[in-house]
């Protein structure tokens, strides 16, 4: 069969979405995963780009929901050639205070446990096949402390740390790891994360998430290690990430992602 086959979570909206739209335009069929109601209707649009595209409607922040996942996918007894870890959510908000203890440990087993987990299930076949791409969804902000979404910060910067690793270990074997580093995006997250308050869920110059996927898609085709999507700026956060201390880095992002601080001036 000369068809390949991606596999992209976090698919029903947003940079998951774009991803399944433009891996879709290039020949490749689709396993979409997410926990949404607006999974059917994104799985609808991608197939009218002429590919087979299949939906699993999960929660991978559970094992249960990543096991599932996996069998599905072992049931089409194809291949998986691209495997994007895209799912992620975010929390907005005081850690200590008014944020649930539910929701922050959340976004640790989404983004961290689930995004492990599913690598770990399906990469085996991709390395004894001596073929295939790993994706994994990071963020600009892998390198800031951040003050008020100190989980979700935290999280990028575990698997950008994780897929660098793994890359490492798999170079030579016929496996790619591409982290990917998008920055601000006009998607959902800051309204589900409750930071339409903050500087930065307000900022209107937010990158289109077409681009983005578009930029990944490419990078990954390419086989290389990272990518930072978007305008040039966004190199800033992740230099600023690498050459600024942690306490300084804190404190800049705490001016932008405090909550009510959408009128406030940075210099104010």
């Amino acid at each position: 069969m000369d068809e390949q086959l991606a596999v992209i979570t976090g698919a029903s909206t947003g940079i998951g979405r774009q991803l399944a739209e433009e891996f879709a335009r290039n020949g490749f069929d689709l396993v979409l995963s997410a926990d949404d109601d607006a999974l059917d209707a994104a799985a609808e649009a991608v197939r009218a780009h002429g590919r087979r595209v299949w939906s699993v409607r999960g929660d991978l922040a559970t094992y249960p929901g990543v096991t599932e996942l996996v069998e599905r996918i072992e049931e089409l007894d194809r291949p998986v050639d691209v495997l994007v870890l895209n799912a992620g959510v975010g929390v907005g908000g005081p850690f200590v205070g008014e944020t649930p203890l539910h929701d922050q440990l959340r976004v640790v087993d989404l983004n961290v446990s689930g995004t492990l987990h599913l690598a770990k299930r399906l990469l085996p076949a991709m390395v004894e096949r001596g073929r295939g791409r790993l994706v994994v969804v990071s963020s600009t902000v892998a390198g800031l402390p951040g003050p008020f979404q100190s989980t979700y910060n935290a999280s990028k910067a575990f698997v950008s740390s994780f897929a660098a690793a793994v890359a490492e270990e798999l170079r030579g074997t016929g496996v790619t790891v591409t982290t990917v580093l998008p920055g601000l995006t006009d998607t959902e997250f800051f309204t589900r994360a409750r930071m339409l308050d903050t500087k930065l869920g307000s900022l209107s110059f937010k990158d289109d998430p077409v681009r983005v996927a578009r930029q990944t898609y490419q990078a990954v085709m390419a086989g290389r290690a990272h990518v930072v999507t978007g305008p040039f700026y966004n190199w800033a956060f992740v230099l600023a990430g690498r050459l600024l201390p942690d306490r300084l880095l804190a404190r800049l992002h705490r001016l932008a992602s405090e909550p009510d601080s959408a009128g406030a001036s940075i210099v104010g």
